[in-house]
């Protein structure tokens, strides 16, 4: 049984979307119950892998093969290892609370499902797949489900522009969803470009020296020191734009706020607290682990980066009135201590990186659902006319504490963790200098996460808010859910560690760390 695993994950999803093609869309109810069946096997597997790794012997485990198109070197090769382990476990928590989120969603569920199913199924195909081509095709399927999801169920509020250039703003009409979706699809597609330049030159680069031409992870990972530096060099660029734009690296960041804010509550929830993750796996998994030379003489670049990222993404959100815009360019900033922890090259690092892709990934999923709770029953999301709202919504306040907390890096939380570790894998590293922003950023990070606690919540009750229901039914699911792993993995982390280590040494071995 356990030689399926990983196919039963990938593929409940797609089968799902397939069953739900076949349900009548008044059938709400049916819709609703074939949604979170295709949620829980992948939970159950998830959680079984994490249980059945074994971490004394490492490596890439619960492999499947089959040929796909064998005179192309094309396969289905699925495994995962300690780095992408935690990933799925990620991916299905965060599947399984967006259906609850989403379950009184009222309107086209049938087609609302069903892109979702599709963007998860992408999901899990990208971080099981040691293919590389089907990697890139699983990586589309994860990506364009979006531009449905936001132009067709997100949110629109424009944006007014100030200054010079402020005409742009009404001429783009900036803040309306189709802006936020399309500008989203046009900048993923700008970077897919550069990733699949990059994924061809290293399919002809390495038929050079295997006997046949593949796009096979591990054969191509076992012949790159041969490689020129040049080639190295390119392609490890290529991969890191073209990821690094999913990853919301700067200055190509600038869809992750607009489409951020025009996504649905389960949008929100895949895009910050999964899709963000896919550009940052694949910068380490295809960038840093397949071309370890190049990433090593280019990691300040990536570390320099990462620093401006999230110095940036604070003063950013800090400015933010717009609760959602907050929460999204707080995710710009935290992307940036991912990114920074792989480029530290550093045991605590990289652990804190892949650490973080988790915490973030958990933390933003939950304030994001509840940002829409909040936005639903008050329609409005200017933090300025907010105010009091604790009195009437204590479940969504506190857990809105509870996540903005382990954003700050409040010991206890998930939150903490991850950047602890990255901290003093940057103060270790070739460049010690980059804990300084990264940790001014933290502090930024406190600021202004403690200012939106105090305007929405605390205070007086605002009288222009008589009621202001309180979560419901399945919306208390995703609250307890994602709130509790933020204290489960912050109160014991050995839980994500464990295997996180073992991939770690295993991909620091490439430097010989």
């Amino acid at each position: 049984m356990t030689d399926h695993l990983l196919s039963i994950a990938l593929l409940s999803p797609f089968v799902g979307a397939f069953v739900l093609l076949l349900v009548p869309g008044r059938a709400r109810t049916a819709l609703r119950a074939v949604a979170l069946a295709s949620a829980v096997p992948p939970l159950v597997v998830a959680v079984a892998l994490m249980v059945l790794y074994d971490t004394s012997a490492g490596g890439f485990q619960f492999m499947e093969t089959y040929p796909v198109i064998p005179s192309l070197g094309i396969q289905y090769h699925v495994a995962v290892d300690g780095l992408s382990l935690s990933l799925v476990l990620l991916t299905a928590f965060i599947y399984l609370t967006a259906i609850t989120t989403t379950w009184y969603l009222g309107k086209r569920e049938k087609e609302f499902f069903l892109f979702l199913a599709l963007l998860v199924t992408g999901v899990f195909g990208v971080f099981t797949s040691l293919d590389l081509f089907l990697f890139f095709l699983f990586y589309e399927l994860a990506v364009l489900p979006m531009y449905v999801l936001i132009g067709v169920f997100g949110s629109s509020m424009e944006i007014e522009g100030h200054g010079p250039f402020g005409w742009t703003y009404r001429a783009l009409r900036v803040g309306i969803k189709e802006y936020g979706a399309m500008k989203l699809t046009l900048y993923l597609l700008f970077g897919s470009a550069f990733i699949l330049v990059a994924l061809f030159m290293l399919y002809v680069e390495g038929a050079n020296y295997l006997p046949h031409a593949t796009f096979d992870f591990l054969q191509l990972e076992a012949v790159q020191e041969q490689f020129s530096e040049g080639t190295s060099w390119a392609m490890f660029l290529l991969f890191y734009v073209g990821f690094g734009i999913l990853a919301g690296i700067w200055p190509f960041h600038t869809w992750s706020p607009d489409g951020h804010a025009s996504a649905p509550a389960a949008g929100s929830m895949m895009h910050a607290g999964v899709l963000m993750k896919l550009g940052a796996y694949g910068v380490l998994r295809v960038g840093f682990q397949m071309l370890p030379d190049a990433a090593a003489d280019l990691a300040w670049l990536v570390g320099t980066v990462a620093v401006i990222n999230i110095v940036y993404g604070a003063i950013a959100a800090g400015w933010q009135t717009d609760i959602k815009y907050l929460i999204a360019y707080s995710s710009v900033s935290h992307m940036g201590i991912v990114m920074l922890g792989m480029a530290t090259l550093t045991e605590l690092g990289v652990a804190g990186s892949v650490f973080q892709m988790v915490a973030h990934g958990i933390m933003t999923a939950l304030l994001f659902t509840l940002v829409n709770m909040v936005y639903d029953k008050s329609h409005v999301r200017d933090m300025t006319k907010m105010g009091g709202f604790g009195h009437r919504q204590p479940g969504i306040a506190t857990f809105f504490v509870i996540a903005g907390l382990s954003s700050l890096g409040l010991p206890a939380l998930a939150g903490f963790v991850a950047e602890f570790l990255v901290f003093l894998g940057a103060w270790s590293s070739a460049h010690s200098w980059w804990v300084f922003p990264a940790v001014l950023g933290a502090f930024i990070t406190a600021v202004y996460v403690l200012r939106a606690v105090n305007r929405i919540f605390l205070g007086p009750p605002n009288p222009d808010f008589p009621e202001l229901p309180d979560a419901r039914g399945m919306e208390w699911v995703t609250l307890v859910v994602l709130g509790g792993l933020l204290i489960v993995f912050g109160l014991f982390p050995r839980l994500l560690l464990d295997s996180i280590d073992v991939g770690v040494m295993e991909f620091l071995a490439r430097w010989g760390n």
